[in-house]
């Protein structure tokens, strides 16, 4: 294959990337979330009413200092609350307000991504996982080597 057929395709995944990125802030809006906010609720949603902080880093794509952030406004809007586990790390868990706003956006969100790849075969979805799986692993190499 060409490399101008190769940049056109990863111009196309790039595009695919951006306009999924989009769609996510678009629902974030719609449910009166900041995007920052609907990941770290969509990531404590995931694993329970609560989870380590260390996990939200992870799950969330989103670097320590905003999540931090976010975390402390949604402390004080008393959505969440954190508490020590052992050594250094943290939990956090969501109040009864936070399950609450959680099931009214969080929630929503889940159903909606529930039935768009409801549209999709089993197989369709397990190559989707597998091909995505594959290219960030083969670009996180080369990221390495920058």
């Amino acid at each position: 294959m060409r490399s101008s057929e190769i940049t056109k395709r990863i111009h196309t995944l790039n595009y695919l990337t951006a306009e999924l990125d989009a769609l996510y802030h678009q629902a974030s809006v719609k449910l009166g979330l900041a995007d920052c906010a609907t990941r770290i609720l969509y990531a404590i949603h995931d694993n329970g009413d609560g989870c380590l902080l260390s996990l939200i880093y992870k799950e969330s794509g989103i670097s320590r200092q905003t999540v931090n952030s976010a975390l402390r406004k949604l402390e004080a809007e008393g959505v969440v609350y954190l508490e020590r586990r052992e050594g250094r790390s943290k939990a956090v868990y969501l109040t009864d307000a936070g399950r609450e706003l959680v099931e009214r956006t969080v929630e929503r969100l889940c159903q909606a991504e529930l039935r768009a790849l409801g549209t999709w075969e089993d197989r369709e979805i397990d190559e989707h996982i597998r091909l995505t799986q594959k290219y960030l692993t083969s670009f996180r190499e080369q990221v390495k080597d920058l």
